[in-house]
């Protein structure tokens, strides 16, 4: 079965950092272009990041450019998504998805991690 998981939401504090991970089970990310994506609280879901499969090529969106940093290792199957100097704007559920295709087109995704900031 092909399968994405995320994990490492959780609540932190203004300023802070977070790092989420996300893990495929069912095929190896290796060919595949990865994509992040949140849904914050009475907004519409927006593209927050995505990497080519090799890893070389990345585009974030203006509003955590210069934040947020994702990465993969494709020898463990997993993609990342480093989250500094976050704010109450970035709590949202965090989603990550796969592409063949470099960020767009995507085929899976996975259910999702909570990332709450806040005091």
């Amino acid at each position: 079965q092909l399968q994405l998981v995320e994990s490492g939401g959780g609540l932190v504090q203004p300023g802070g950092s977070l790092r989420l991970s996300c893990v495929a089970s069912g095929f190896t990310l290796d060919s595949y272009s990865i994509g992040w994506f949140r849904r914050a609280p009475g907004k519409e879901p927006e593209g927050v990041a995505c990497i080519s499969s090799s890893g070389e090529r990345t585009n974030y969106a203006d509003s955590v450019k210069d934040r947020f940093t994702v990465s993969r290792d494709n020898a463990k199957n997993t993609v990342y998504l480093q989250m500094n100097s976050l704010e109450p704007e970035d709590t949202g559920v965090y989603y990550c998805a796969a592409s063949y295709y470099f960020c767009s087109a995507y085929d899976y995704w996975g259910q999702g991690t909570q990332v709450t900031v806040s005091s």
